[in-house]
């Protein structure tokens, strides 16, 4: 077997047709395509149902200051099967609408969700939901804030949030990852990315790089 790697592009997927088979809150599109195979030639028709719901951005609050994080909680009825509890302990997060840009969103989610404004925005990654079921991407970004400001209940009342804000030291959001406190895939992946590059984050947020 040859050692060389074989790269694929989105070229190499022929998308034969491409339906809405619901139209909901979220979506439902059914793809039906042909992919080249690892050994050469072309597959058979696959067929799928792809979730959409558009993209989305999350954001990590952190204060210098404080030592704290402003993370939110709210109940989420697709963790009801296999949690103890439905309420989850979240970053900051919202769909990127049409014509906004990520800052815009995590702008405008920081106020809606927490009441608090953002300085020192700072794009950390992107990653795949779930993209054997579903096209989302999630931008993850982390920014100084004033955690004194974090407090109270927020939420929009005609997208039914109902949304606690808590001010979290970095010691307890270390004990909350390794006790499975913080099992939801954003806040996970915006807090170890935190833990990992944060001397670097300091020192370019003092010198005022973006």
């Amino acid at each position: 077997m040859s050692n060389e790697i074989l790269t694929f592009t989105s070229k190499d997927v022929d998308i034969l047709e491409k339906k809405r088979v619901y139209d909901g809150f979220f979506k439902m599109v059914r793809y039906d395509f042909r992919h080249r195979l690892f050994e050469g030639g072309w597959s058979e028709v696959v067929r799928r149902e792809i979730f959409e719901r558009g993209h989305a951005v999350a954001i990590l609050p952190f204060d210098p200051a404080t030592e704290e994080f402003v993370l939110i909680e709210q109940v989420r009825i697709g963790a009801q099967a296999t949690s103890n509890t439905p309420w989850l302990m979240e970053v900051i997060a919202g769909i990127i609408d049409e014509g906004e840009t990520q800052e815009d969103v995590c702008h405008r989610e920081a106020q809606e969700e927490a009441g608090i404004s953002l300085t020192n925005l700072t794009k950390a990654l992107s990653y795949l939901v779930s993209p054997g079921g579903t096209t989302e991407r999630v931008h993850i970004y982390v920014a100084q804030c004033d955690s004194t400001f974090a407090e109270g209940i927020h939420g929009l009342e005609h997208e039914a949030e109902d949304i606690r804000v808590h001010r979290v030291k970095v010691s307890l959001a270390k004990e909350w990852l390794e006790n499975g406190v913080i099992d939801n895939a954003a806040a996970l992946i915006a807090l170890q990315w935190f833990f990992m590059n944060k001397q670097r984050l300091l020192e370019k947020w003092r010198q005022g790089e973006k």
